[in-house]
């Protein structure tokens, strides 16, 4: 079906597809490898965008017409395809086009569900900024569909949170707020919990030159991004959940926003970790008594009057207290919630 032509044997078989009496022309399609014939545009790596971007439109016709019809594209290896696809393709548009696809066929397609999800979290290590928001945002629609989450989804979904772009910040917080309510709800604490204290590779070893140390401070900070989206969507989760707040708690969460709040290489990770911080000291009184302790009277007292600002006027005594603080909120306290 390759040629010079294609587009508008596309727009012509777009036509007959979505003819009032199209039963008959999509079982005669998809009889003569129809689904095959559009996987291969994509896979293609001659097709151009618009073609493209119309195989995926008469893909989703043939999705929309039912279960069996979803089920013949992803026996066809469909999944994977299309897959690629949002993951590679040059356009934006051809990538929402087969983000709606995929999502169309996780929906009312119990056999083939699970691979759609499987597959989507695969291709969270994708490079582009927009593939990985709207394979986010797929997952999320797919996710809430399903009793269960499965655990290979974790840790590629915090790495997400390294991302400089918002947007895909945004998808990923919220697909983390969503597994709150599901088994993976442990890992994802404990997972997060760790980011506010990353261990940094290269620490204590041998003398390196000026250029190394140079790259090793550029290639840092997506990790130190990755601290502050921590520390915000924690925040995030302990203000919808009391008791979320407890399990925060006992994982040492408490230690962990304060070495966070002392990281002067980067201020919008003092300023969330501020803010988390903040609502846990308003929250539990004990958290208060032994954060005072921690900052000391002068400190704690900006902190408490404005916490987002308090890192301005944090000097390097008060930063460096921050960082090596050992306090130990995990066991044996009684996080008693003060409202």
């Amino acid at each position: 079906m390759l040629g010079t032509f294609l587009g508008l044997q596309l727009k012509a078989l777009g036509i007959f597809l979505s003819a009032s009496c199209h039963d008959q022309y999509l079982i005669n399609f998809l009889e003569d490898g129809g689904a095959l014939t559009l996987l291969d545009i994509l896979s293609h790596s001659q097709s151009k965008d618009d073609d493209k971007a119309g195989a995926i439109k008469l893909l989703l016709t043939v999705s929309k017409a039912g279960r069996k019809y979803k089920e013949i594209i992803c026996e066809s290896h469909g999944v994977k395809v299309i897959g690629e696809c949002l993951s590679t393709s040059n356009r934006d548009e051809t990538k929402e086009a087969a983000s709606v696809l995929l999502e169309s066929l996780s929906h009312g397609n119990p056999r083939y569900q699970d691979q759609v999800y499987k597959y989507l979290i695969t291709c969270m290590t994708c490079s582009s900024p927009k593939s990985l928001q709207l394979i986010l945002h797929t997952l999320c629609i797919i996710q809430r569909k399903m009793k269960t989450a499965h655990y290979s989804i974790v840790e590629p979904l915090l790495n997400t949170l390294r991302s400089l772009h918002l947007e895909v910040q945004d998808e990923a917080i919220k697909l983390i707020l969503d597994l709150k309510h599901y088994d993976v709800k442990a890992v994802l604490l404990t997972g997060l919990v760790a980011l506010l204290r990353p261990i940094k590779e290269k620490e204590h070893q041998h003398q390196i030159s000026k250029e190394s140390e140079m790259t090793e401070m550029t290639g840092s900070f997506p990790v130190l991004v990755q601290q502050a989206a921590a520390a915000k969507t924690i925040r995030l989760l302990a203000e919808e959940d009391q008791e979320l707040s407890r399990e925060l708690l006992s994982l040492g969460v408490i230690q962990h926003l304060l070495h966070t709040m002392g990281n002067r290489e980067h201020p919008d990770g003092q300023i969330q970790a501020s803010l988390t911080l903040e609502y846990f000291v308003v929250s539990f009184p004990v958290v208060e008594d032994q954060v005072q302790r921690v900052m000391g009277s002068a400190l704690f007292a900006e902190f408490k009057n404005k916490a987002d600002t308090v890192y301005m006027n944090m000097n390097e005594t008060e930063a460096e207290m921050l960082l090596t603080n050992q306090i130990n909120m995990s066991q044996g306290n009684d996080f008693t919630v003060l409202f």
